[in-house]
């Protein structure tokens, strides 16, 4: 029965994500590790799963690992330079059929509709082709990189074309010159200019690493491109492969991709997990933040009373009318996080005494225990300063000992502006607080 609720919940939390997802175009990157991982069929079925639930799937292959097999079957020997490989014409020739053979690999594993497996009835059409034009990378410092190139221009029309017929778009990490040259491409710069030219919903990035993290271990959650443009000012902090990820995720934000994704390839599931759960598995980059502190709208009335039904239903908060949220909405402020509401609190305006009451603080309960009640706070704080108040108070009946660490004093309801002394309920006996502001 457990198991039963914990899917029936996440099923129904994940309702808003396919409803917003249908009709997106995702770019999905991901390297030749892929493809020799045990767990390649789970993510083969996950694009499946994606392509079902009508997003609109342009995935780019890497085929580094392949290469190198090849390489070393033809006794060659793999050059790099900053991270890039040096493709002579031996290492052009291993591109090629690497290229090819997987190509030809992920086609085939997007093709089998076996009964009783997750990809029966899927019937699936991949479309493939000339759709990245390259050019030379040429000379850099001295070093000649041969047939390694950049990309030139996406066929963004050839491939919408193609989404609008409902195929996957497979793109190799290879582009093809006026001239009739074929040129080895970084699969991330691949993904990144497709994710660009076709004005991507969302670039997701798959990656080899276990993830972004900061000094503590910590998973990055989410940051911004500012954010994530400080990071890479300071190499030290990052992996190649991490910082790899990270310029590509900033550069397509900042060319207009809504967000990118940079996800632990190794965790099953990892796709399904970033896009259909509120707070995902990886490193969100976008332009702004995910998480914000802003003042209420009319459209947030839903949200805020979901917030605080339950503590009214306790007694905790009283009862606050959709009728009079609407007419005090103005006096409110949340913290979204992608579109859900997850904390609010109120700052109403007192003429006497220059002094504001804080009301109506509320955490959603799976986003309590961080910093997000101090925030939202020194928030409504900066609110009363800027409207000149001289004090705030609060009345609360469970958070008493949380607003004296946070400087304010006990008092009492004689201490209440008149008019709100005349609507203090003596039936709750909440306590009264109050904070100078400096």
């Amino acid at each position: 029965m457990s198991d039963e609720k914990d899917f029936l919940g996440w099923f129904r939390d994940s309702s808003p994500y396919i409803h917003s997802h249908r009709g997106c175009t995702f770019v999905v990157a991901f390297g030749g590790e892929a493809l020799l991982s045990d767990h390649f069929s789970s993510l083969i079925n996950d694009f499946a799963l994606l392509n079902s639930l009508g997003i609109r799937l342009v995935l780019v292959h890497g085929i580094r690992p392949q290469i190198e097999e090849r390489l070393l079957g033809y006794d060659g020997s793999s050059q790099y330079k900053d991270g890039l490989r040096i493709t002579d014409d031996k290492a052009l020739q291993c591109v090629k059929e690497a290229a090819g053979i997987v190509r030809v690999e992920i086609e085939a594993r997007l093709s089998m509709g076996l009964p009783n497996s997750p990809m029966a009835g899927a019937k699936i059409s991949v479309a493939s082709g000339n759709m990245v034009t390259a050019k030379p990378l040429g000379v850099r410092g001295g070093t000649d990189f041969c047939h390694t190139g950049t990309v030139r221009r996406i066929d963004n029309d050839a491939i919408h074309q193609k989404l609008d017929q409902n195929n996957i778009v497979l793109l190799s990490p290879i582009g093809y010159s006026l001239t009739g040259e074929v040129f080895n491409l970084s699969a991330e710069a691949v993904a990144t200019e497709a994710a660009i030219a076709l004005g991507a919903d969302k670039l997701l990035l798959l990656h080899e690493d276990s993830g972004i993290f900061n000094q503590e271990h910590q998973l990055y959650r989410q940051l911004t491109t500012a954010e994530a443009s400080s990071l890479l000012e300071n190499p030290n902090s990052l992996s190649p492969s991490s910082s790899n990820h990270l310029h590509a995720a900033v550069k397509a934000c900042e060319a207009g991709v809504t967000r990118c994704h940079v996800l632990d390839r190794k965790i099953d599931g990892a796709l399904l997990r970033e896009l259909f759960t509120r707070d995902g598995v990886g490193t969100l980059i976008s332009a702004e933040p995910f998480e914000k502190i802003r003042p209420a709208t009319l459209d947030d009335i839903a949200g805020i009373i979901d917030l605080i039904r339950p503590l009214e239903t306790e007694g905790i908060l009283i009862e606050r009318p959709h009728e009079r949220l609407e007419a005090e909405i103005n006096d409110y402020t949340v913290i979204s996080r992608d579109g859900l509401i997850i904390g609010c609190s109120a700052l109403h305006l007192f003429k006497e005494g220059k002094s504001g009451e804080i009301a109506c603080v509320v955490l959603h309960h799976q986003y309590q225990g961080g910093s997000r009640g101090e925030q939202l706070l020194s928030y409504m704080e900066k609110l009363a300063r800027s409207e000149k108040l001289e004090s705030l108070f609060v009345l609360t009946t469970q958070s008493e000992h949380w607003f004296i660490e946070k400087g304010f004093k006990q008092a009492t309801p004689v201490d209440l502006p008149t008019s709100r002394q005349a609507s203090y309920d003596s039936q709750r006996k909440s306590k009264v607080l109050i904070k100078k502001l400096p």
